[in-house]
Parts: structure tokens; C-alpha cells; sequence
């Protein structure tokens, strides 16, 4: 049993390419095509921001391909809005082809920092490279209802176990100009230690992405209190519990995603 292919095409013009699509492959599209290229891409802006067309036969084996326009992408990828295809872009993914759009390109190794940051916030003080990648792996699953409802628990696992050197490759940079980490090497393994103090913390959550630094916001600070960011970012940053309350960020942000992407899966599925 082959897995199935997951192709994301980000597009600049989300009708003219539907448009063109439903000229060419109309059998790729659900029921939905009888409504045309308008009305897919405005289903297309819903949740994610992401229009799906599953089961499609191609060289012999099963694809998916989903369409996203290019500022709505850049747009998660700066401030994980919905953190969907942010969140597959923090794993390693081979990308395909890619026009010089250097906006996209900043915005996309900025996710990458963003995930580095958010991993540091919620793992312990000591830990080994592969617990890091656990962590960045498990993001945009904090809270998506299908992994509470018998998806596959082992599946960070076994996104990272076997990906380890693409990992390596994808994060290597980053890590390396990450003040705040010291690598030691511990019987073979690399074991790294990060600053918990809460300046350090607070560095770091003020560098999360503008969504869950809402979310976190509202977690904590009772409606009615209207006091700004940075002083509660502060608070957060001195509290032990500060990794817990950015994975209940995480989280919020990732449930309402998943919850409405899947709805919209059940008609662009047909």
C-alpha cells in the first residue's frame, strides 16, 4: 500500500487558476464544479485558506493537491493565522519548483525560526536533538480534533524518526545562530541546554508569531483587563507553567483550522 502523494500548488491568482484547472482536470473536482471558478476559490478562502481535491489518479498511484494562494500562504507562514500549511512546512517537504518570489522565501524560513522558538519555549531545559524535532513536529497537531479521535498517536514519531538528516538539513542554520543553545555532545548524541530564565523567555515569546501571541494573551489575561501585550508576555515568561500556556495557544489556533478544513473536506471531497 503506496501512501498517498500530497501535492500544495500556491498559486497568485486563485480563479484564473481554477478557471484553467476545471478546463483540464474538471474530473478532479467534486460536485462543486458546477458552480466554477469563483465559487471554488471563495470555498477555497474558508479555515485554512485551502481547496482540496482528493483521490485523483496520476502515473499509477493515488494523489491529493491542495491550492492556496501565495498571500495567503505567506500570510500563515509569518503569523500562523491557521497554521495548516505552516505547520507542513515545518516538516521537512520537497519543494518542486519555486519562482523568485523573495517575500515568500523570507516568510518561509521566518516559520521555520518561529517553530525553533515556540520548541524552545515548551521543551525542558536539557533535551537531544531528535526531542526538538519531536516538538517541532507535533506543533500543527496541539489540538487538531483528528488526532483525539484515534489518529494515529505514533505519528510525530514516525514523521521524525525516519526523517531525522532531512530535519538536520532543514533546521541546521537556524540552530546555528541560536544564542541561547549550547551543544554538548553526550555519548554519541548531540544534548542541548537552553536558558529558562525569564528574560530569556520572555526574548522568545515575544518573537512568537502575532496569532499565538494573541491566543496566549487571551488565555491569560481575563476579558475586561485591557492590559497590553508585552506586560502579559512578561507575566507568561516568569510563570513555570510558561510552556504549558503556549501549547494551549498552539493549540487554539490549530482546533479551529482543523475543525472547519475538515467540514470543507467533506464537500470538496465530494
Amino acid at each position: 500500500q503506496e501512501n498517498m502523494l500530497d501535492f500544495v500548488f500556491a498559486v497568485d491568482d486563485s480563479v484564473t487558476w481554477h478557471m484553467m484547472n476545471l478546463l483540464k482536470n474538471r474530473s478532479h473536482y467534486s460536485f462543486l464544479k458546477v458552480f466554477g471558478p469563483k465559487q471554488i476559490s471563495s470555498m477555497q478562502s474558508y479555515g485554512a485558506g485551502i481547496y482540496y481535491n482528493t483521490l485523483v489518479p496520476c502515473n499509477g498511484r493515488m494523489i491529493k493537491y491542495g491550492v492556496i494562494s501565495t498571500d495567503t500562504l505567506i500570510d500563515d507562514l509569518l503569523h500562523w493565522k491557521t497554521l495548516y500549511v505552516a505547520g507542513r512546512l515545518q516538516k521537512p517537504v520537497k519543494i518542486l519548483t519555486q519562482n523568485e518570489n523573495s517575500k515568500l522565501q523570507a516568510a518561509l524560513v521566518s516559520n521555520l525560526k518561529s517553530a525553533v522558538t515556540a520548541a524552545f519555549l515548551m521543551l525542558p531545559e536539557s533535551f537531544s536533538e531528535e526531542d526538538l524535532y519531536m516538538q517541532i513536529a507535533g506543533l500543527s497537531y496541539s489540538g487538531d480534533f483528528r488526532m483525539v479521535i484515534g489518529e494515529d498517536r505514533w505519528k510525530v514519531q514516525n514523521i521524525v524518526k525516519p526523517n531525522l538528516p532531512h530535519f538536520q538539513k532543514l533546521y541546521s542554520n537556524i540552530l546555528q545562530d541560536c544564542p541561547q543553545v549550547v551543544y554538548k555532545h553526550h555519548l554519541g548524541r548531540l544534548e542541548a541546554s537552553i536558558d529558562k530564565s525569564p528574560e530569556a523567555q520572555f526574548t522568545q515569546l515575544m518573537a512568537l508569531p502575532k496569532t499565538l501571541q494573541q491566543k496566549i494573551t487571551s488565555l491569560v489575561d481575563p476579558p475586561g483587563k485591557n492590559r497590553d501585550v508585552e506586560e502579559i508576555l512578561l507575566q507568561v515568561a516568569h510563570d513555570p507553567d510558561c510552556g504549558v500556556v503556549v501549547h494551549q495557544g498552539i493549540s487554539g489556533i490549530v482546533r479551529s483550522s482543523s475543525i472547519v478544513q475538515s467540514a470543507k473536506t467533506i464537500l470538496t471531497a465530494g
